[in-house]
């Protein structure tokens, strides 16, 4: 593969409405955004940082520096046989998991490219259509949470997901079961979370949810075992799962029944695809856990989805959710079952809007 040049740009999208985790609250997202462009077609990525260290210790400036000085300089030093072995070129890097997984996926959406076959079909995915969830951040008001709730069963939607912390959880989620006894519901602590609360999220099981995702700290396995052996509601696990060798260690601990696996926490697709193996070995079902993407990330997300393992409604909703106006072409759309047709062109299978993305660009530079 001759690779001739890799662009990074920062972005700026203001979202449509803002979006709160216990982390805070999100109005604008601040996304990079890879280029990889040789033999006469380029392959994009998307850096899923979010804009301060909250989520995990990465950040928009943090993942810029990186690729900069250390994962971009590394790829261009010598030819690639192919994306596959890309991460080989940073394994001495400590961490940094979302900035050279964006550069990863690109990779991988350019080697596509270059062998003309969709990029699901490369993975070795299976699925044509993915089902989709929908997250709904804390709202100021539960009666506003419960009207966000109705517009996203009208629209389809498979799941729903909702953002819970201290002080906003076991009433709230009270108040929607007895609103859509039948939901598929799942709720979201981020962490915010700890075992002395273990009664408190003990009162959960009554409600039936899917699954409880990632309650306890950000980086451990041992709590949440303990917390599963607890309750009856099955934990998924999020930010704690890194590595393929980190959801090994929670398979064995019995730390978690389901893994979220989002392609910028672990570092692009070859972990991923990794842990998804891992999981599958086990019967852990697994699902795509969404970042506040543009369609660039989105569209990486639709193409991992379709793994044989991904069996659970992913957090891969229609572009319109979040932004007046895309950056691909078509945009992201959900069928009204709940469902997002697998695109059958090359690469992602969706077009970049150039001429969109160059008006959001708020900073560029190109490599070498």
């Amino acid at each position: 593969m001759k690779l001739e040049r890799i662009t990074l740009r920062e972005i700026r999208m203001p979202l449509v409405s803002a979006f709160e985790t216990s982390f805070g609250v999100t109005a604008e997202r601040r996304i990079l955004l890879v280029e990889i462009a040789g033999e006469g077609v380029s392959g994009w990525g998307e850096v899923t940082a979010t804009e301060g260290p909250f989520y995990n210790e990465e950040f928009t400036d943090s993942a810029w520096h990186v690729l900069k000085h250390f994962s971009i300089p590394n790829v261009l030093a010598l030819p690639l046989a192919s994306a596959n072995e890309a991460p080989a070129r940073w394994r001495n890097l400590r961490g940094n998991h979302m900035a050279t997984g964006g550069l990863e996926a690109a990779l991988w959406d350019w080697e596509a490219k270059l062998q003309s076959r969709p990029l699901h079909d490369l993975l070795g995915g299976v699925h044509q259509e993915i089902p989709c969830g929908v997250s709904i951040g804390i709202q100021p008001t539960v009666e506003q949470l419960l009207e966000a709730i109705a517009k996203e069963v009208a629209a389809g939607y498979q799941r729903v997901k909702i953002k819970i912390k201290p002080g906003w959880d076991v009433e709230v989620l009270d108040t929607v079961r007895e609103r859509f006894p039948r939901l598929r519901l799942m709720a979201d602590a981020n962490s915010s979370y700890t075992l002395a609360d273990k009664a408190r999220l003990k009162m959960l099981d009554r409600f039936y949810l899917m699954m409880l995702e990632q309650p306890l700290a950000h980086d451990d396995l041992i709590d949440h075992a303990k917390l599963q052996q607890y309750i009856q509601t099955p934990i998924c696990l999020d930010e704690s799962i890194r590595t393929p060798h980190h959801a090994e260690q929670a398979i064995e601990l019995g730390a978690c029944r389901i893994i979220n696996i989002k392609l910028g926490r672990v570092g692009g697709f070859r972990a991923a695809r990794a842990i998804h193996d891992c999981c599958q070995a086990a019967k852990i079902p697994v699902w795509c856990g969404g970042m506040l993407e543009s369609g660039v990330g989105r569209a990486h997300n639709i193409a991992l989805s379709t793994l044989p393992n991904f069996v659970l409604p992913g957090d891969v909703s229609a572009s319109k959710r979040y932004w007046i106006q895309d950056i691909i072409h078509p945009e992201v759309e959900v069928s009204a079952r709940g469902t997002i047709r697998v695109p059958s062109a090359p690469g992602v299978g969706f077009e970049v809007d150039r001429q969109r993305v160059e008006y959001l660009t708020v900073r560029k530079e190109s490599f070498p």
